[in-house]
């Protein structure tokens, strides 16, 4: 009896270390889950031109120095899903290369930079200058062979960007106008692809962002004008296109401040040196 006693007694001891062992528990959970909400918080992410990409991971590995706890994580996936992802809300800021359409411009956005359009072909290739009416006939198909502008005999391999993409939709709008581009083309989901297959052809032809030309391609001039920053901000290259940063809502805390150093005289002479030209309004 007196063991019996001894164990009825003992279980309302027990009783309540479980209950105070799971309060613990729980409050480390929520303590954890607070933590994390945090990190959250601090994380901007940013999504969209493959374009704007390399620009935008450049600027947030500054932007680090400034706010050692503001992370922001820079994805691509093209303009138009960059967009679809500020509205959904799994991005704070979408990075487009191209103007916004009608049903997007509830959107808030601003102008980080301008890039040129540059139209590449391999280093080999006799071709150095065509104009804007025999480049969209190349792309349309009309113009299938080299020798009609001025190369050799051989068939054009026209490269293109996907649906969706900034570069391509501002391709369309500065160079193809109501006609389209040529359904046999090669398709390629990022610039740095299409420089890629370019480089490796001596017969193909392609358009990518002009502060991502190197050596391994040829920048051929437009209507005689070659494509730099100078006859860009001049107006005498006429291929160009706006970079965006596009929020959902009027910016704030981290996500502002990431836009901020962007567009600050830091942030816009870093664009500068890597080949874009800066927004006319900051």
């Amino acid at each position: 009896m007196r063991s019996k006693s001894l164990k009825l007694k003992m279980a309302p001891a027990i009783t309540a270390i479980t209950a105070i062992t799971a309060i613990a528990a729980l409050s480390l959970l929520l303590l954890a889950a607070t933590a994390c909400g945090n990190q959250r918080d601090l994380t901007v992410i940013v999504a969209g031109s493959t374009s704007v990409q390399p620009f935008a991971e450049l600027l947030a590995e500054e932007y680090l120095h400034i706010d050692p706890e503001g992370e922001v994580d820079v994805q691509g996936g093209g303009s138009s899903a960059g967009i679809t992802a500020v509205e959904s809300g799994t991005a704070d800021i979408g990075m487009s290369s191209r103007t916004l359409k009608e049903s997007e411009r509830h959107l808030w956005s601003v102008e980080i930079a301008k890039d040129g359009l540059a139209i590449i072909v391999h280093p080999d290739n006799q071709v150095g200058d065509l104009s804007i009416r025999q480049l969209c006939g190349i792309y349309t198909g009309a113009v299938a062979n080299w020798k009609e502008v001025g190369g050799a005999d051989a068939k054009i391999h026209l490269i293109t960007r996907e649906e969706g993409s900034g570069t391509r939709s501002a391709f369309e709008e500065l160079v193809m106008g109501e006609d389209a581009i040529n359904p046999r083309s090669i398709v390629q989901d990022s610039n740095g692809a299409v420089r890629q297959l370019v480089s490796g052809d001596v017969n193909s032809i392609g358009f990518v962002s002009l502060g991502l030309v190197d050596d391994t391609v040829k920048a051929v001039r437009m209507d005689g004008v070659e494509p730099t920053w100078e006859n860009i901000s001049n107006g005498g290259y006429s291929l160009y296109r706006p970079f965006l940063y596009v929020t959902k809502y009027e910016p704030e805390g981290h996500v502002k401040s990431f836009i901020d150093y962007t567009l600050s005289a830091e942030g816009q002479r870093l664009l500068t040196s890597e080949g874009l030209i800066p927004s006319a309004d900051h």
